[in-house]
């Protein structure tokens, strides 16, 4: 508004944001800003958002919001995102300092990060109470997106580190509203940033790259949840199981995320069956039944 429509602070009024100059704005930031469409779509978005705001406070603006829902996004091909191999990530874990302090917290990290497959930011959020390590069956509930709760059981290697990492840095009676892994800026009540997680693992990827091309220089949090979702395919965990885990709301999620085919899905679901539900005869395949019985009110 200001470089092209020459409007300053205090002419801008709400007909700016009219659909013919988003529209404009749009091109103009793929053109002469030279950002991607994706770049493009996300400002578009974030745009919505504010528009939503408005009319909520103030209706007689709302109609802008309602232009700038019909303007669609540019379509972007959706990035493969780069997964780290078995054979890689045993390399990153050997890259950390284990004599040092800051190295252990690293190797804790990425060792959860890896074992639950959870978000960078749902680890960045859990505190101390959501870790359960006495139990017969160790666990840590992680709180998703939305909100929604969901439950990850922990293996015996993981429980191992995360217990001498509790030990360490929360002492031996740790404050359960304690985020686990904090900022030594901000001490047991502010948790670490996401710049500082993204700063060590670069700093090990550059270190382990040479050793192994797999790990890409760019590594980055979200390719520890891929390659683990990835492995437990290659296990032969099912899909539907996968998606539960990743806190996906729709296995069409689960499918893009890990390149799956429709066929898989069928084959997953189809081992969630119990074996006499395979024999039952389709309904509909029986003619001789009346729509009272294809209905189940038989008498």
């Amino acid at each position: 508004m200001e470089e092209v429509k020459e409007i300053r602070n205090e002419s801008l009024k709400f007909d700016c944001f009219s659909r013919t100059n988003i529209e404009e704005w749009v091109g103009w930031l793929v053109n002469t800003r030279k950002c991607s469409d994706n770049t493009a779509g996300n400002r578009l978005a974030s745009l919505r958002v504010f528009l939503k705001y408005l009319g909520s406070r103030n209706i007689s603006y709302l109609y802008l919001y309602h232009e700038a829902i019909t303007i669609p996004k540019k379509r972007t091909i959706r990035k493969k995102v780069k997964r780290l191999t078995k054979e890689a990530l045993r390399i990153l874990l050997r890259a950390p300092d284990v004599a040092s302090k800051t190295g252990r917290r690293d190797l804790a990290f990425m060792i959860l990060l890896y074992s639950t497959a959870a978000r960078m930011d749902e680890l960045l959020d859990m505190k101390v109470g959501q870790i359960h390590l006495d139990g017969s069956k160790p666990y840590t509930n992680v709180v998703g997106k939305g909100n929604k709760v969901r439950t990850l059981y922990l293996l015996p290697k993981t429980v191992s580190h995360i217990k001498e990492y509790l030990c360490e840095f929360h002492g031996k009676s740790p404050d359960p509203d304690a985020y686990l892994f904090y900022s030594r800026n901000t001490g047991a009540h502010g948790k670490m940033s996401q710049p500082a997680i993204d700063k060590f693992l670069k700093k090990y990827a550059a270190k382990c790259h040479e050793e192994c091309p797999d790990i890409p220089l760019n590594l980055h949090a979200h390719m520890f949840r891929h390659g683990k979702a990835s492995h437990w395919l290659e296990d032969g965990m099912n899909i539907v199981q996968i998606s539960f885990l990743l806190g996906h709301e729709s296995l069409q999620t689960t499918m893009t995320y890990l390149e799956i085919t429709t066929e898989n899905v069928a084959e997953a679901l189809a081992t969630l069956e119990e074996e006499k539900d395979k024999i039952v005869t389709p309904k509909w395949k029986n003619h001789t039944e009346s729509l009272v019985g294809f209905c189940g009110l038989k008498l």
